[in-house]
């Protein structure tokens, strides 16, 4: 599990969790974990209104630029678990 400020998610949800924001933002039902954001018609705009979602859903800030860097919702969890496990790590450190 991953502690977020806002939540706690089993990692293993976050790439239905982001897959969902993907089919509600592009509006396509038959995006899953494995659709790549570019070949489902993201743009610029799109990835601002999923980053937005997920930065709500889990109370973190998140570059923009990681939906493009990392266009699966699988590898966009993946960045945003480790990412935040990281963190978590610096803080107990301070």
């Amino acid at each position: 599990m991953t502690t977020m400020k806002n939540a706690t998610i089993d990692a293993s949800e976050l790439p239905e969790l982001i897959a969902s924001f993907y089919r509600e933002t592009l509006g396509d039902q038959s995006l899953d974990t494995t659709s790549d954001f570019y070949e489902a018609g993201g743009d610029s705009l799109s990835a601002f209104q999923i980053t937005a979602r997920l930065q709500d859903a889990l109370g973190l800030e998140l570059p923009v630029a990681l939906v493009f860097a990392y266009p699966s919702p699988e590898d966009l969890a993946a960045v945003v678990v480790a990412d935040a496990d990281a963190a978590a790590a610096d803080a107990e450190q301070a």
